[in-house]
C-alpha cells in the first residue's frame, strides 16, 4: 500500500490518501477534496441531478466556471463516473458558446466529463451568448431557440443523454432536446451536476 500526499482543492486542507489494490482493480479516483468540504455538499433527492444547489455549490461554480479554475472538474469525478460508467445512451454536454469558450478557456460540462473518464459527442452549438442565469424565469421560459445541430453533426436513431452542469427551469436542456428530436432522435432524456 503506498501512501500519498495532496491539498483538498477547496480548503487546501492535506490530504492523506492510500493507493490499494482495490483503487487499483476498481475505477476509484484519487479524493481531491477533504471530508468536511464533502459534507457540505447536499445530494439530490432527484434521479437526474447529483446535487442540490447551496451555498457550498454556488462558490463551487464561481470558482470553477468563473474564476476558471479547471482543476475543480475533478471534484465529483467519482460520482459523475459512476453515474454515467454503463449508460447506454449516447452522452452530449450541453455546449457553450464559441466566444464564451475563449473568454473562459475551457467547456465546464466537457471537462466535468473528461475528468470522470467519460467518453461524449458534440453535436449542438450554441446559438447565443447570453447566459440564462442572467435572465429571469419567464424570459428564461420564452426565449428563442439557444442551439442549433453542428454542420457536420449526424444524430442517429438512437437514445441521447444531456448533460449539464445545472438545471433551473429546464429551458437550455428542453431546447437542446428538441433540437435533436426534430434531427431523428429516438429518445432524449437529462441528467445535470446540479438541480437549482
Amino acid at each position: 500500500m503506498k501512501k500519498t500526499e495532496s491539498h483538498c482543492l477547496l480548503c487546501s486542507q492535506l490530504l492523506k490518501t492510500s493507493v490499494t489494490w482495490k483503487t487499483l482493480l476498481i475505477k476509484q479516483f484519487t479524493p481531491t477534496i477533504c471530508t468536511r468540504c464533502t459534507a457540505r455538499f447536499e445530494h439530490s433527492q432527484s434521479a437526474t441531478a447529483l446535487y442540490q444547489y447551496n451555498v457550498a455549490m454556488k462558490d463551487y461554480l464561481h470558482q470553477f466556471k468563473f474564476l476558471q479554475d479547471v482543476a475543480l472538474a475533478k471534484v465529483f469525478r467519482q460520482e459523475l463516473y459512476a453515474r454515467f460508467n454503463k449508460e447506454k445512451a449516447i452522452i452530449l454536454p450541453i455546449p457553450m458558446h464559441s466566444i464564451k469558450q475563449q473568454e473562459r478557456t475551457f467547456s465546464h460540462t466537457d471537462e466535468l466529463l473528461k475528468a470522470a473518464h467519460i467518453p461524449y459527442v458534440q453535436l449542438l452549438e450554441k446559438t447565443t451568448i447570453e447566459t440564462q442565469s442572467s435572465k429571469n424565469r419567464e424570459q428564461r421560459i420564452h426565449v428563442a431557440s439557444l442551439f442549433r445541430l453542428k454542420a457536420d453533426a449526424y444524430v442517429e436513431h438512437k437514445d441521447y443523454l444531456l448533460f449539464d452542469d445545472i438545471k433551473t427551469t429546464g429551458t437550455t436542456l428542453q431546447h437542446a432536446a428538441e433540437i435533436l428530436l426534430q434531427a431523428g432522435a429516438k429518445n432524449v432524456q437529462y441528467f445535470t451536476l446540479i438541480e437549482g
